[in-house]
């Protein structure tokens, strides 16, 4: 029912929201130019990776040794605009038809932090990832690491359409209030860097 529900919902998703990501690519080229689509490769269930689909909301900027700027340097009006709406995470609907991801379940976080996990911890990559989650309607990125994890795991453990929908409609709220977005001190969110 769950992966039914995902594939019925994204196509209508996306068949309803095609003028919006049509604007938003528009604007995307014309403030910070091509590429339009961020694609980096994420870890789905069982650790699995993929290549996450989003819109790109960081321009390309280098330092004189040509590693990437700050976050905050990169990280322009165009690109807080997206990230505080959520529309920069429409093209993961993609994601979703292709059973990469879920609408609901744990953030698809970087595949670096897959070592980094204790065991408990671990236990968000036993589901698809989802576009939105438990953690991110109970605090986004104003919640610590731990705390995120945490909800992870909770959500694995009470996973249920009831819960989805649910989630989704939490989720409606969270992007129309457009708070805890970033981490407090930081352009985006702090790394995860492991457990004490």
């Amino acid at each position: 029912m769950k992966r039914l529900f995902d594939v019925v919902v994204s196509l209508v998703l996306l068949v309803l929201l095609a003028p919006v990501m049509l604007m938003v690519a528009i604007m995307i080229l014309l403030v910070m130019g091509r590429p339009v689509l961020f694609r980096q490769s994420r870890p789905g269930r069982d650790g699995k990776l993929f290549r996450v689909l989003k819109f790109r909301t960081m321009g390309t900027g280098t330092d004189a040794s040509g590693a990437p700027l700050p976050d905050a340097q990169r990280l322009g009006r165009l690109g807080r605009f997206l990230r505080g709406s959520s529309l920069d995470e429409l093209p993961e609907l993609i994601n979703v038809i292709r059973g990469e991801m879920s609408l609901v379940g744990p953030r698809p976080l970087l595949p670096e932090y897959l070592p980094l996990y204790d065991e408990h911890q671990a236990r968000r990559h036993e589901v698809r990832p989802g576009i939105t989650g438990w953690a991110q309607v109970k605090g986004r990125n104003a919640l610590s690491w731990p705390e995120k994890f945490d909800l992870d795991v909770w959500y694995v453990d009470n996973q249920s359409l009831l819960l989805d929908l649910k989630i989704l409609v939490l989720t409606v709220g969270q992007v129309f209030k457009t708070s805890d977005v970033n981490q407090a001190g930081h352009a985006t969110m702090s790394r995860f860097t492991g457990n004490e």
